[in-house]
């Protein structure tokens, strides 16, 4: 028994230990061929799924595509317009039993906006795909468009820095999240999705996976913890100021406030409640007739006012006002006309008249005629 046990444990080490054997083998050993099949499979299997109205006239064109494409490893595919459906088949010459998934995830991925160059990559060994759906995580719809632009960022940046460090296609349409890959980086798709619409910016993934592509390049951090060096984004809460509303002093009062009335109360003080029911209802019928005869009244009187001419001058009253400003401009600049003439006038004559006043005595204009007056005086 412990023979055995050991011959078990040497084959099982045997088997792990493949660090020895080349990748060429290893590619070789796990490469499938039509020639591994030796005959078809035991029963079809079928994979079908619908796509929007608006992929209709893109479906059309390229389906000659894809229906080449799949041909080559033994699949049928058609289109159904009536429906809106894609459906994927296996057939006799069906060598690839994997391929069948391969083709389901296509026809998603090109339901879901993909381009077709980049739909058929899928069928490629080592690649997969992943629909993330975003549309239940946030209930409000203006919330949603948020956090969903915040994935494509300004002129779709944000989108582009996510491929480069994850090495995969994402494409964002409507309320799925399509992404191509292989399966460690679809993980890390995922999570960043999952995370913005949970209102964590991709922002802080980002840094992250770029430290994480500069730690690998060091073979010494190969075995070791990089918790040290990846970032620790703390949340931060920031209690948003209130507008200051006045609130009025309410004056202190020993007695409670009163109560307000019910609906009771009210119908035993309108005399109402004492009524007979069908009082009660003529008279309900009677407020929604006048309420009826007081809306249809407003909407009359709106209704009018699209009918009510507006008010228009005379044709000669427009002519007659002209006519009097004109009149009047011209006697105002009359009587300015005639008040600069007065004022020319009276300075003319004020002029005249010193010069009169000056012509009897010019004793002060001749210097000599002063100078013997004061010697006269003096002697």
């Amino acid at each position: 028994m412990v023979s055995n046990k050991k011959e078990n444990a040497e084959e099982r080490t045997d088997l792990i230990d493949l660090s020895t054997v080349p990748e060429e083998d290893i590619k070789k050993a796990l490469t499938f061929t039509p020639e591994d099949m030796p005959g078809p499979l035991l029963e079809e299997s079928s994979f079908a799924t619908l796509f929007p109205k608006y992929r209709e006239g893109y479906l059309r064109e390229i389906w000659p595509l894809v229906t080449q494409t799949l041909d080559k490893s033994g699949v049928a595919c058609q289109l159904d317009l009536v429906e809106g459906s894609m459906t994927v088949s296996t057939t006799r010459k069906t060598w690839d039993p994997y391929l069948i998934l391969k083709a389901r995830d296509m026809i998603k991925l090109l339901a879901r906006s993909v381009p077709f160059p980049q739909a058929v990559k899928i069928l490629d060994d080592g690649m997969s795909c992943d629909v993330i759906k975003i549309g239940n995580v946030v209930r409000n719809k203006e919330r949603f468009v948020k956090r969903r632009q915040r994935l494509l960022g300004p002129s779709g940046n944000t989108l582009k820095a996510i491929e480069l460090l994850t090495e995969s296609y994402v494409m964002i349409q409507g309320s799925t999240v399509s992404a191509m890959g292989t399966l460690s980086n679809l993980g890390m798709v995922r999570r960043i999705v999952e995370d913005c619409m949970k209102n964590v910016h991709p922002i802080y993934h980002i840094k992250e996976l770029m430290i994480r592509k500069e730690l690998a390049k060091d073979p010494k951090l190969a075995n070791e913890s990089w918790d040290r060096f990846l970032p620790r984004f703390k949340r931060q809460n920031i209690k948003q100021k209130k507008p200051a509303v006045d609130k009025k002093k309410k004056k202190d009062s020993v007695l409670p406030p009163a109560r307000t009335p019910s609906k009771i109360e009210l119908q035993v003080a309108s005399g109402e409640y004492f009524l007979r029911p069908d009082e009660k209802k003529a008279r309900e019928n009677e407020r929604k007739k006048q309420a009826a005869a007081e809306h249809r009244a407003k909407k009359d009187a709106e209704r009018a006012k699209a009918f009510v001419a507006p008010k228009e001058d005379r044709p000669g009253a427009a002519s007659a006002t002209k006519a009097i400003s004109k009149a009047q401009a011209a006697k105002e600049e009359k009587t300015q006309l005639e008040a600069l003439k007065n004022k020319l006038k009276a300075k003319a004559e004020a002029k005249q008249t010193k010069r009169r006043a000056g012509d009897g005595d010019i004793s002060e204009y001749v210097v000599g005629a002063a100078k013997s007056k004061k010697k006269k005086k003096q002697a």
